[in-house]
């Protein structure tokens, strides 16, 4: 099936096994992806997945195809792993700024100095942390968000963040209408944890 349509299908389907495809990361890839939906969707299919594509927000990504009852003990290919405590505080006050920009801003992207969210995750520990060390952890925790593929760094210094619109396919608006209470526990947890006086992960 794959030989049907030349070079393009396999290498849209190793970009798409790889990771989040992009529009603006290569506009003819993206075009071979809008044409070719129904034979990347179909090979998928045949191992277990399926496609995800927001074509008004320009990114794609793979997930697990529902399973019938017949399909329960097959593997799934891709696995899902839990976040650690400061990547879902973190990711959760991204995806609350991308909303505030979203509602007041006529720019489609979202860029944030890195000292800017180091002030942000500071509010939600006590103080009393080195401040130099504290900034180290929370770049620590910003590498992880960026191999996750839902920021990236801009500037030789990576002083300033890009939030990837791909955030809002993962914290969705149900998430967001369980933000507030997320966020008390958040904060409870992180009160709790700073007996250690740093970010303690998961």
């Amino acid at each position: 099936m794959i030989n049907e349509y030349g070079d393009q299908l396999p290498v849209l389907l190793i970009y798409l096994l790889k990771g989040v495809m992009h529009q603006e990361d290569d506009i003819k890839r993206w075009q071979n992806l809008l044409d070719f939906q129904g034979p990347v969707q179909d090979y998928l299919a045949v191992i277990g997945l399926e496609l995800v594509l927001f074509e008004d927000e320009g990114f794609a990504y793979l997930r697990n195809r529902e399973r019938t009852e017949e399909e329960a003990e097959r593997p799934q290919l891709i696995v899902r792993r839990p976040l650690s405590y400061s990547v879902s505080l973190l990711l959760a006050q991204l995806r609350r700024k991308m909303a505030e920009h979203d509602a007041s801003s006529g720019e489609e992207r979202l860029i944030i100095n890195k000292q800017e969210i180091v002030d942000l995750m500071g509010t939600f520990y006590t103080s009393g942390s080195n401040e130099v060390q504290f900034t180290r952890k929370i770049g620590s925790v910003l590498q992880k968000v960026a191999d996750l593929g839902f920021i990236r760094f801009i500037g030789e210094k990576k002083d300033k963040i890009e939030v990837k619109r791909i955030l809002k396919a993962f914290v969705d608006a149900q998430w967001l209408q369980e933000f507030d209470l997320r966020l008390k526990e958040y904060i409870e947890y992180g009160r709790t944890n700073q007996n250690k006086r740093e970010i303690a992960d998961e």
